[in-house]
């Protein structure tokens, strides 16, 4: 067991309450304006909390932000507490930030050698917070100041704080004994309110654990102490032998140890000698300890620690306690670590049933009439030739106050009746059911599980945070199993990350990857992740045969479904990232050339669903269903054996082909009327199909098929722009454009009329795009190539007679032409594009093109012209500003102002252009040119703090996307960022720099609005 030295919740070394403000707000999904207005607070008041401009919030505006996040119990009383500290986040910069930063103060180091362990937690909190309301955050704060001071008082290292409980290093045994007995001492004697009584359970261990370069103490004695201190009761400090021995040496009168014996403890497959110190002036008698050997039980030693499931852990022991609850169903894919969980849910529950915990193992059962006699053999009820066994084990259970663990009930379902008659007439007992399926009795409550917690691939921890993750953690601890030294470094951090990813968090595939790395470091191992199924066998020869391989695992729940069922699941398979159901219906029920699925969709959908083999999810009022990586790739192998391989993939290719189709359909229709909704709307699709349309395009491509690669690429050009996928977009758009006319998959030997008319359309806009993608990537290695294109695709539009594309493709080539210094030809360009607008009356194009006429005149040097034209853009669409235009226009005036060195008009020229951003499109592309444009004017003005800043809020997407802005404009960003620099000083820069890093683009947007307002 490892647990992280990161800095407690409640400590004073604790990350900012900035930081726990955005962790907080990022995890319940709101943006910084949606927080606000929920909170009834303003945006730049919350930005300044955020970024640290403001450490010390009212105690009104926690409370606030608490209930506008949802926060409760220990999270709310951790998140109030931090509001109270208000500790400033070391490197955080506000807007009138000094020329220099304190450096955040270095870490103390952790004892290492022969050190003692010490956990705490308050017994019963739960009933705690339940009963004080909100007065519970005080009462916390005082129980954490009291503990804190006898760690202090006796050199105790705080390691970690979650909640109620804490983790304490000491470098000495007796100084351990020292600190529990004065912290001990002091919560009885303290005065809580109402009577209460705060009864916080001590437990200690002595040992020489690993300390990692992350500050991680690493080895079995972290778990052991952990262990010792959850036996014991409210007021009670327990020792380990090892404690015993080194801390009785010199024990101060009124102080003894008491022998308490050897007890099972969880997770631990020896028993462990423990120790009581009695302190003669508070509690000294307690009841027995809660280990496993107190209540009558069969459950298995388990021989590792069950890491990242705790909360699982608390949910389903709740559940078990309430008395409406009898029946528990655990369902989730295989591998998810179902039959571990129930276990351990079944130890931390085992005091509440005095008849005790039994596991029914059910796994090797093929008839599900041999239920009932497997429960009975478990609980030793012999058979009576009088008595049906039905009878019988209910006239045993019928006064018992036990819960039964039946694991793996799914291939014996048939048997859930017999289940329910017995629950119904044994009120005592309760049953904890693992199953891939629900057993749809009355009164069942089923508890879905899921993959183990991973981090954000895109915003990565630093490496020593990565265990912190469940998945991550669970890897590290079985990878160790085989190679002792393995860690993680700042060199595999992302490689690690992006293996439990493809593994999907879940357990079993984990575990089994882990065991690799003794052959396998892990770039090597990653790679061949990409068919996984092989690589993942050899799990221990004492689990269950369907457990030591991952597709051993699958098959088991395969084999369950009928076979209609399988053929929807196989087929299923050839979508990628998932599916809608008007998708699955429409490729997966008679798809051409196979044989129809022959039931209901929605039938089968919902019985993999119950078999734990598809996820469901709803995404703008509709479900969308999907597959794990590793399950999918089961499934695809079934989809190959089966003969349908290219049958499937061809109607899911056509499905896509029509949906493309459609779309351009609707978006040719809206002409010239407001069309920010339906893009708005086409985009959102394009995010959820994402995966599906690039297994189309690569069809395509493999097959020969310009035709549909390029109907569906269409609907995908503006969104690549927008978003700045650059590289991706050219790439389809390239290669799709080199291919040759085919007549279809299905067609004659060669192309009809029809499709060569639609072949030639697609490669027009095709090669308007691809220059577009290339001018935006600033010309690449080869800047003539961008114009190369454009032409290209000028010339096509020409001869098919399209003006409204030939009008969009002529402004985008003078644009281009500018930023590659031919102004002339750029103004001829420009100029036949708005002569083509103005007589197809299209008023936002007019706009447009004078707004280029302005961009390409200050390219000329021609400041005046540029001004009057980008003027004139304005006026011309002041009566509908939702058009792009007035976002050129500003940045022209800006780039002007900034020519004339007027940073006041520039800034309101930059403000103007955010302004239109925020409420229409905050998209890569725009945003990052217009916050570079500020970068521009905070230099002119000599605000160095806020240049390094906005800089830093740049970095992530352009490394991300790998956009480029026009070479002139670079030019004139990086020479003042460079003058900015050298200004302000290296050290002060780079805090800035990285406070203004952690920005999301929209926070970044929000801050730069509000920056200058009030």
């Amino acid at each position: 067991m490892a647990l992280s030295s990161k800095p407690p919740s409640g400590s004073t070394s604790v990350s900012s309450f900035g930081e726990l403000l955005r962790r907080h707000r990022r995890a319940a999904g709101f943006t910084q304006a949606e927080l606000a207005e929920r909170a009834g607070l303003s945006s730049r008041g919350l930005n300044d909390l955020e970024r640290g401009a403001r450490t010390a919030p009212r105690r009104e505006t926690t409370r606030l932000l608490a209930d506008a996040l949802g926060l409760a119990g220990n999270e709310r009383a951790d998140f109030l507490a931090a509001g109270r500290r208000g500790a400033a986040r070391p490197g955080a910069v506000p807007t009138d930030a000094p020329r220099a930063t304190d450096p955040a103060p270095a870490p103390t180091a952790l004892p290492t050698g022969t050190v003692t362990f010490l956990f705490t937690d308050i017994e019963r909190s739960t009933r705690l917070l339940q009963r004080l309301g909100d007065r519970y955050a005080s009462v916390l704060a005082d129980h954490q100041a009291l503990l804190r001071a006898a760690w202090a008082a006796h050199g105790g290292h705080e390691v970690d704080t979650q909640g109620d409980s804490f983790f304490v290093v000491f470098s000495s045994a007796p100084a351990a004994v020292a600190a529990a007995t004065e912290a001990t001492r002091a919560l009885a004697a303290h005065p809580w309110p109402e009577g209460i009584a705060v009864r916080v359970r001590i437990g200690l261990h002595a040992g020489a654990p690993l300390v990692t370069e992350g500050r991680l103490y690493v080895g079995l004695d972290v778990h052991r102490a952990a262990r010792i201190a959850a036996a014991g009761h409210g007021g009670q400090v327990l020792l380990s032998a090892a404690a015993a021995e080194l801390g009785r040496h010199d024990l101060p009168p009124g102080l003894a140890l008491r022998n308490l014996g050897a007890h099972r403890l969880k997770d631990l497959d020896q028993p462990e000698r423990i120790w009581q110190l009695v302190l003669t002036d508070v509690q000294a008698d307690f009841p027995p300890l809660r280990a496993l050997d107190a209540r009558p039980h069969n459950l298995p030693v388990q021989t590792s620690a069950l890491l990242g499931r705790e909360r699982e852990v608390a949910a389903l022991g709740a559940l078990l306690e309430r008395e409406d609850v009898r029946l528990v169903t655990r369902t989730g894919p295989g591998g998810v670590g179902k039959t571990r969980l129930s276990f351990q849910v079944a130890a931390e529950v085992l005091d509440a049933y005095p008849d005790g915990v039994w596991s029914v193992r059910l796994s090797r059962l093929s008839d599900p009439a041999l239920v009932l006699p497997t429960i009975a053999t478990t609980l030793d009820v012999k058979e009576s030739g009088t008595m049906p066994l039905a009878e019988l084990l209910r006239a045993f259970l019928r006064d018992k106050h036990l819960l039964l663990v039946l694991d793996n009930f799914e291939h014996v379902a048939a048997a859930a009746p017999a289940l329910g008659a017995i629950m119904e007439v044994c009120p005592g007992v309760r049953a904890l059911v693992t199953s891939r399926v629900a057993l749809h009795l009355r009164g069942e409550r089923e508890y879905a599980l899921a993959p183990l917690a991973l981090p954000d691939a895109a915003h990565l921890p630093p490496p020593e945070r990565l265990s912190h993750y469940a998945a991550v953690a669970l890897f590290i601890e079985r990878a160790r199993a085989t190679q002792a030294d393995f860690a993680v470094t700042p060199a595999t951090a992302a490689v690690v990350a992006a293996i439990c990813a493809r593994l999907d968090g879940l357990p079993l595939a984990i575990e089994l990857a882990a065991a690799r790395v003794k052959v396998l470091p892990p770039p090597a191992l990653l790679k061949r992740l990409e068919h996984a199924l092989p690589l993942l066998t050899g799990g221990a020869r004492d689990l269950d045969a369907r457990q030591r391989t991952m597709r051993d695992t699958l098959a088991w729940s395969y084999d369950l479904l009928q076979p209609e069922e399988q053929r929807l699941f196989w087929r299923l398979a050839v979508f990628v990232g998932g599916c809608s159901l008007e998708a699955a219906e429409t490729v997966c029920v008679a798809p051409e050339g196979a044989e129809p699925l022959g039931f209901d969709v929605l039938d089968g959908l919902s019985a993999l669903l119950d078999h734990s083999l598809i996820q469901q999810r709803e995404e703008g009022g509709e479900p969308r269903f999907g597959m794990l990586h590793i399950v999918r790739e089961y499934a695809l192998e079934l989809l190959e054996a089966s003969g349908e391989g290219e049958t499937m993939r061809l109607a899911h290719a056509e499905f896509f082909g029509r949906r493309a189709a459609d779309w351009l359909a609707r978006l040719a229709a809206r002409s010239d009327a407001p069309r920010e909704p339906l893009v708005r709307s086409k985009h959102a699709w394009i995010e959820r199909e994402r995966e599906n349309i690039r297994a189309v395009l690569g069809w395509a491509m493999d097959h020969g098929e310009p035709e549909l690669g390029l109907g569906v690429a269409r609907i995908l050009m503006t969104f690549w722009v927008l978003r700045g996928i650059f590289a991706e977009g050219r790439y389809w758009l390239e290669g799709l454009l080199e291919l040759p006319p085919s007549a279809g998959a299905k067609g004659a030997a060669t192309p009809n009329p029809g499709q060569l008319a639609r072949l030639r359309e697609h490669q027009a806009i095709g090669y308007h795009y691809a220059g577009t993608l290339a001018g935006m990537q600033g010309g690449g290695e080869n800047p003539a190539r961008s114009v190369a294109l454009l032409e290209e695709g000028v010339r096509r539009l020409r001869a098919l007679g399209d003006l409204p594309a030939l009008a969009d493709a002529l402004l985008t080539l003078a644009a281009e032409l500018a930023d590659v210094g031919d102004v002339g030809r750029a103004e001829v360009f420009a100029g036949e594009s708005l002569r083509i607008s103005r007589r197809l009356g299209r008023t936002e194009s007019v706009a447009l093109g004078v707004a280029e006429l302005g961009v390409i005149a200050f390219e000329g040097g021609d400041l005046e012209r540029a001004r009057s034209r980008a003027r004139r853009a304005l006026r011309l669409i002041e009566h509908a500003a939702n058009t792009g235009a007035s976002l050129f226009a500003n940045w022209t005036l800006a780039r002007v102002a900034l020519g004339y060195g007027d940073a006041d008009e520039a800034r309101a020229r930059v403000r103007a252009a955010l302004r239109w951003q925020e409420e229409h499109d905050q998209s890569i592309n725009r945003v990052v040119p217009t916050l570079e444009l500020l970068c521009q004017v905070e230099a002119l003005a000599g605000r160095d703090a806020r240049v390094a800043y906005l800089q830093g809020a740049l970095v992530a997407p352009i490394e991300r996307t790998g956009a480029e802005q026009p070479p002139s404009w670079t030019r004139e960003v990086q020479a003042a960022v460079a003058k900015s620099r050298d200004a302000f000083g290296e050290e002060a820069w780079q805090a800035a720099y990285a406070a203004g890093r952690a920005l999301t683009l929209e926070e970044a947007v929000a801050e730069a609005l509000g920056e200058d307002e009030g």
